[in-house]
């Protein structure tokens, strides 16, 4: 069928979605709530193999944003090294994973989406909508209202298209992790270009990666009990944060204090949180995807990946349906057993950062011999993340009942 749909929220899904829909032949307008300069807002993040084997379907290239990440070394706060592994395993067609600047990423899909004839408008924050029987009307805090065959909410974490389609709706989950991160340059101890170096310290967890022109991009995620408010968080200034983290790494071996030490501004921190199960994702002409349905936290790197599944899944979904209802359930039958292992998943990882001085030992003694039997048999348990495969020309009906 041949509809029009208003996308709420301009981030990673609402563009991907677009571009999706296009691409299927359904118009679609993207309402973003902030203006063009919340273009620079976030830091980094890992495009995993399956992330680009959806941008694919789409015929969509990042070759020219970011910078390859292959593989993966874990080691413990001591210097102890817990294996080694591919980032991402199983890939179709020899993807390999890149990170990107959040900000580069955003840029590339607005670009992208704008080229295939996408309008988007900006400081559009959706506030209420409402089913007019064939189609729906969104309504913003401008004043302004747009009409529609569907509304496709891509707008978050705190997704107020969520709160609409079901009020009763459960919010977001805490993590108990903070976030900050970085940009340094001149630290010859990082190592070479392209490999992700994750740290579980003694008292905090750092990652790295070393850009090839010699930037080091890295963050932090201290672990803090009790959720602050986002006041709070906002309140802790650069200057705390690098007091802060260089205690938190002045036991551990490793390159964690000549990064922040050669980091020229440390990011404005934030709290981690998943959203681990929506029960209602869709009603009267209207659907959430990405994190507004099931944001993940980020410690296995697939927030974006699923955003962009999402999307790509949703557009076949409503090119091959007799009608929305139909495409809605056949959308929400192929993606939510999935999401939901994948938000699990990386619960159970952000835990890991977590953890008690006392329980970190058992930690890395568990993760290192993980690691032998990984590189021993090459049964990698997290495969089924990385090999998941879509196509575009395959029929929607045929993938999901």
């Amino acid at each position: 069928m041949t509809y029009t749909a208003l996308i709420a929220g301009g981030g990673i899904a609402g563009t991907a979605v677009a571009i999706a829909l296009r691409k299927a032949g359904i118009d679609a307008v993207v309402h973003e709530a902030y203006d063009r300069t919340a273009d620079n807002v976030g830091a980094f993040l890992t495009l995993a193999v399956n992330a680009l084997d959806a941008l694919q379907a789409i015929d969509l290239d990042t070759g020219e944003v970011g910078f390859d990440t292959p593989r993966i070394t874990i080691t413990s706060g001591s210097g102890r090294r817990l294996g080694e592994l591919p980032y991402g395993t199983g890939a179709p067609g020899g993807l390999v994973s890149r990170t990107v600047k959040r900000a580069d990423l955003y840029r590339f899909l607005r670009e992208q989406a704008v080229s295939r004839g996408v309008r988007i408008e900006y400081g559009k924050r959706l506030v209420d909508a409402r089913s007019t029987g064939g189609g729906v009307a969104a309504r913003f805090a401008d004043g302004s209202v747009a009409e529609a065959d569907l509304l496709i909410g891509a707008d978050g974490l705190r997704s107020r298209t969520r709160e609409i389609i079901d009020p009763a709706a459960p919010g977001a989950r805490y993590a108990g992790l903070l976030n900050t991160g970085g940009y340094a340059r001149a630290v010859p101890a990082a190592g070479e270009p392209g490999m992700m170096r994750a740290i579980f310290g003694k008292r905090c967890f750092f990652t790295y990666t070393v850009h090839p022109d010699g930037e080091v991009w890295w963050a932090a995620n201290p672990a803090q009990a009790t959720e602050l408010t986002p006041a709070d968080v906002a309140a802790i200034t650069p200057a705390e944060w690098r007091t802060r983290l260089s205690e938190l790494f002045r036991r551990d071996h490793g390159p964690a204090l000549d990064i922040i030490a050669a980091t020229g501004e440390i990011f404005a921190g934030w709290n981690t949180y998943d959203v681990p199960t929506v029960p209602v994702w869709h009603r009267d002409r209207m659907i959430i995807i990405g994190d507004a349905a099931h944001a993940t936290a980020p410690s296995i790197g697939q927030g974006a990946a699923m955003a962009i599944e999402d999307a790509v899944v949703l557009a076949k979904c409503l090119r091959d349906g007799p009608d929305t209802e139909s495409a809605f359930t056949a959308y929400e039958r192929a993606r939510r057993a999935r999401v939901e292992r994948v938000v699990e998943q990386g619960n159970r990882t952000g835990g890991w950062k977590a953890l008690s001085p006392l329980a970190r030992v058992p930690r890395d003694v568990i993760m290192s011999l993980g690691m032998r039997h990984l590189a021993r048999t090459g049964n990698d348990p997290s495969r089924w993340i990385y090999e998941h495969h879509l196509t575009w020309d395959e029929t929607a009906w045929s993938a999901s009942h």
